[in-house]
């Protein structure tokens, strides 16, 4: 699996990134959505330098130029709810793609340990298709594995590109060790060394789904 850490480097990824960390931007849920859609944005015209493209003759006003154009647009797919923002950005590139959408849920019990639970997906027809799969953060990587598994029974994708905003050491390597990586390409801002006991990233932003939705009723 290819790993792309596109904040590694300057660019203004990581103002936006900034943004949705720092507890004095974070009270603005407008502005966290928005930032999250930009950074899909930037994933999105990164992606699309790993797309096939195919010579299309455009007609202007002084005669014709012929420009290299999409071949297909991927299919994206996301992770309700956190992960709507990030789809957006990378929709608002990909203007004709088709959407899949998975409702996970994360099922605590008394004794602290969690469990996945996918409640609701909806997926066209993914086989022989580029797939963009988003989410906000990475963290254990439960249930981005449990999501790609599930969108594998709507086909099989020639290629899989998975996209957070930020995600942790831990999330990666079990994607690596419990998925077959040859046709994954996974691509994040930056990546958190530590997490807390209930799965959290550290330094992180917190809940991510609470900040640009809301808070979860009890």
């Amino acid at each position: 699996m290819k790993i792309n850490i596109l904040g590694s480097s300057g660019s203004i990824l990581n103002q936006f990134a900034a943004e949705i960390r720092d507890i004095q931007f974070q009270s603005d849920s407008q502005r966290f959505r928005l930032n999250l859609e930009r950074m899909g944005q930037i994933f999105a015209y990164e992606i699309s330098k790993t797309l096939d493209y195919h010579a299309r003759e455009v007609v202007t006003p002084f005669g014709t130029a012929e420009i290299p154009v999409l071949k297909n647009p991927p299919v994206l797919a996301t992770i309700m709810r956190a992960g709507l923002p990030i789809h957006k950005g990378l929709m608002n590139y990909y203007d004709r793609a088709g959407s899949a959408f998975i409702s996970a849920y994360r099922k605590v019990y008394k004794d602290g340990h969690f469990k996945i639970h996918i409640n609701y997906v909806s997926c066209p027809d993914i086989n022989g298709e580029v797939l963009i799969l988003s989410d906000a953060v990475l963290a254990t990587g439960y249930s981005m594995e449990l999501c790609y598994r599930e969108l594998l029974t709507y086909g099989n994708p020639v290629h899989t590109h998975i996209v957070t905003a930020l995600s942790s050491t831990e999330g990666i390597d079990h994607l690596r060790k419990n998925l077959d990586t040859r046709q994954l390409t996974f691509w994040t801002c930056a990546v958190d060394d530590e997490m807390t006991a209930q799965a959290f990233l550290v330094p992180g932003l917190g809940d991510a789904g609470d900040l640009a939705f809301g808070k979860k009723g009890d």
